[in-house]
């Protein structure tokens, strides 16, 4: 029988393995910004809490969470008094546990508003630097009744069993739950992997319309210009801490069960292995993948045509050890649970070749994920 975690404990799946995580040691909520740097605000926090760690007796702590979006908010970490690697439970197609009724559900932005932005957006790439922008969605659902947190996870994991599966307690007692299929960096020892994606088209039910889904973003211009400055700006934040870089010259194509993604495979071998799982996830966060670029125009344009706060959607999730072993990915496909509520995210890559109502339906799209976990299907 499958163990789980109880609401408040952390989770993250990442192949066979499952980390598992109990108790708090040391909150670590010092903003990420400048997190790159070891002798930074936010790495001397992440020090500080290991040492206490080391002080309760653990010989390698190691740091679990997330960060938001926005770097300069507050940070979602901390280290656990507790934490183990399992063996991840197989899962595959099973009996879904059913969600309490939905009493509403609203999208923020509508889908007026929202493809008002993707224009403002395309319009703002012929009077700036900006080539791609990121524009997300907000789904928010309320039940009768309190969600079952163990019991949407199970779902998830049933509707996805590949992906990084991941849960992370909330400081104000919610609960972030998702299944990214997005790698932002592993590291072990002196050798890293990043895969990130960009480009997307929807899976099909039919097989042969499935196929014809996947030939069209492999030949998709505008995919593959999309997914060129994802690469192209890993590349450029990472290179100069290399010894050795490889960047395939072409995308592969990756499914989930609900999109296919142009994916690059990049790995490395760092000049200084002393340089941390989350140092360079902080480097690379956040990637034109989940921003735009270049990336800071590209977040001013964002707080400008978003209406709400993106939080930890489109931030980072995982695990860095006191030895700067780790493995981080990009919080997409993903909500937050809290009692009856539940809000879902997320989003599209704009480049001046979209169109706003394609835009809506991927998002939509992305969207699926997590309803059909919540038992709901669009």
């Amino acid at each position: 029988m499958q163990q789980l975690v109880s609401n408040g404990d952390f989770s993250f799946v990442s192949g066979q393995r499952e980390l598992r995580a109990q108790g708090v040691v040391q909150r670590v909520e010092v903003p990420a910004l400048g997190g790159h740097d070891g002798q930074g605000r936010f790495q001397q926090a992440v020090q500080e809490a290991f040492a206490q760690a080391r002080q309760a007796g653990q010989e390698v702590p190691m740091v679990v969470g997330a960060i938001p979006f926005d770097p300069s908010e507050p940070s979602c970490l901390y280290v656990p008094q507790q934490a183990q690697w399992h063996d991840s439970p197989p899962s595959g197609p099973g009996t879904l546990t059913p969600m309490p009724p939905l009493l509403e559900q609203r999208n923020l932005p509508d889908e007026h508003a929202f493809m008002r932005s993707v224009e403002h957006a395309v319009t703002n790439f012929g009077y700036s630097d900006v080539r791609k922008a990121v524009l997300s969605v907000q789904r928010e659902l309320l039940f009768a009744q309190n969600i079952d947190v163990d019991a949407l996870a199970r779902n998830l994991r049933a509707q996805n069993p590949a992906g990084y599966h991941f849960r992370v307690p909330m400081a104000d007692g919610a609960t972030l739950l998702g299944v990214s299929p997005e790698l932002l960096v592993r590291k072990h020892g002196a050798s890293f992997v990043s895969n990130p994606l960009a480009g997307s088209a929807k899976r099909m039910a039919d097989a042969d319309a499935d196929r014809r889904s996947a030939q069209w973003l492999c030949e998709s211009d505008k995919d593959h210009y999309e997914h060129g400055f994802v690469t192209a700006d890993i590349a450029a934040r990472i290179s100069e801490l290399c010894s050795r870089l490889d960047v395939p010259e072409q995308p592969s194509l990756i499914s989930t069960p609900t999109l296919w993604h142009l994916s690059t495979r990049i790995e490395g071998t760092l000049a200084d292995p002393s340089v941390s799982a989350l140092q360079l996830a902080c480097r690379l966060h956040p990637t034109p993948a989940v921003c735009g670029f270049p990336t800071e125009l590209a977040r001013r344009l964002i707080r400008f045509v978003e209406p709400t706060e993106r939080g930890l959607f489109t931030g980072m999730v995982g695990w860095c050890d006191a030895q700067g072993n780790g493995e981080w990915v990009v919080t997409i496909r993903c909500g937050t649970v809290a009692g009856p509520r539940v809000r879902l995210f997320a989003g599209a890559g704009i480049v001046e070749a979209s169109q706003p109502a394609v835009e809506w339906a991927e998002v939509q799209t992305k969207l699926r994920t997590m309803l059909q976990a919540c038992g709901l299907h669009t």
